[in-house]
């Protein structure tokens, strides 16, 4: 019985796919749930298993081939037997007779057997020899001849190392090559979104610092205990950062929507997206109504998202929408960057490195850990007084962690 593989029902925000990799080839067996190829979109990359034990009888789209959805991508036939390994076998099994063939008649129609372990024993190549035999037959005695006469030749003169030329000074030693890939659905998408965000709306920066001094106490004060009390969740600044989000977005609303043609969409509610680093490029999975999480239902999430950008196994529906993102380029040594926002988001708040600094505090000079913050924004709906404001709330709340507790 054949079974269609097809591509699964695509999100109506992914209008296609490409078909990244063939786990299988036709004629090798497939057990039930088995991965047989990989959907890339502009997403995530989806896989497409088995609905049965069988054989992969047909490849309908290549890797490379774009596919809409539930469109044909092979054929499975059920409850067959694998027919590609039993094949390979006789194929294996004539390869060596028909290499060894050539070289054995190649060999003894210019060298006797004799003159062939001579030539071995003194490092003489047999094709280097005139052969004086029937049909130009190399003989033992021509082996011989050749030994003497490497023997008796003189050694060769050195050649002198050429004097470096002008041309030759500019010329670059060492590997120089080059690889040509075609470029990732994602990539594309993501080089796409980014030429987007900057041609189609009026994008600023605003800069500000927050000392990390209070967060870093707390956090170093109870890490254990909340790692206890939670089931091995961890707590990190990023959830600080998350709750502080919410909280100023709340206070500014205009921060939280969007633009959708001459309409401004205010959102009740707040769906951060979370910027995470994985090896097919960036991606921002989104923690739905965090303004209602804690701080380790963020935490979890925030770990569960990046256990699955590692793996590949994020989903279209886990990295759809979203009001407002937060990423942290300090994981990776960043002191300031300005970064662009996800469109048809409003804004997005940049986190950096943390450093030591010395700051004047009640006119003592001290060493604080500083982080700068930006906020990059659209200025078609957000005002610079705004965007200021919202950046110094974050601050003020992180400062003074209490503040989240008590939401003043």
């Amino acid at each position: 019985m054949a079974i269609e593989i097809k591509a699964p029902t695509f999100p109506e925000s992914v209008a296609d796919g490409t078909v990244a990799t063939w786990h299988k080839k036709p004629g090798e067996a497939v057990k039930r749930d088995e991965l047989i190829v990989d959907i890339e979109t502009d997403k995530v990359v989806i896989e497409v298993l088995a609905e049965a034990d069988g054989v992969l009888a047909e490849i309908i789209k290549n890797e490379g081939d774009t596919v809409l959805s539930n469109e044909l991508l092979g054929k499975l036939t059920e409850g067959g037997a694998a027919a590609a390994a039993p094949a390979a076998a006789p194929a294996a099994a004539a390869a060596p007779a028909q290499a060894a063939a050539p070289a054995a008649a190649g060999d003894d129609a210019i060298l006797s057997p004799a003159a062939r372990k001579l030539a071995e024993e003194n490092g003489i190549d047999p094709s280097s020899i005139s052969g004086t035999g029937k049909g130009g037959r190399v003989t033992k005695e021509d082996v011989v001849a050749a030994v003497e006469a490497k023997k008796n030749a003189p050694p060769a003169a050195a050649k002198p190392a050429a004097a470096p030329s002008a041309a030759a000074a500019v010329v670059a030693t060492g590997d120089r090559t080059e690889k040509r890939v075609p470029m990732t659905r994602l990539r594309a998408k993501i080089a796409e979104r980014l030429v987007e965000a900057q041609s189609s709306m009026a994008m600023l920066t605003t800069f500000n610092e927050v000392d990390m001094t209070e967060v870093m106490a707390l956090r170093s004060k109870y890490k254990d205990l909340f790692e206890k009390s939670h089931n091995g969740v961890r707590l990190g600044f990023m959830s600080f950062f998350v709750k502080a989000a919410t909280e100023a977005l709340k206070r500014f609303p205009a921060v939280n929507a969007s633009i959708d043609g001459n309409d401004i969409v205010y959102h009740g509610y707040a769906d951060i997206g979370v910027a995470v680093s994985s090896d097919r490029g960036l991606v921002v999975p989104v923690l739905r109504n965090a303004e209602q999480m804690s701080l380790a239902e963020i935490e979890s999430g925030i770990a569960t998202f990046g256990k699955k950008a590692k793996d590949g196994k994020l989903s279209i529906e886990e990295m759809t929408g979203g009001t407002f993102t937060i990423t942290n380029g300090g994981t990776f040594g960043s002191m300031m960057s300005t970064p662009i926002v996800n469109p048809p988001q409003a804004a997005i708040l940049g986190m950096h490195n943390i450093i030591q600094r010395p700051m004047a505090i009640n006119g003592q000079v001290v060493i604080r850990p500083m982080m700068y913050l930006a906020l990059s924004y659209d200025h078609r709906l957000i005002d610079g007084k705004e965007a200021v404001t919202f950046l110094v709330t974050i601050k003020n709340l992180l400062e003074d962690p209490a503040r989240l507790l008590l939401e003043i």
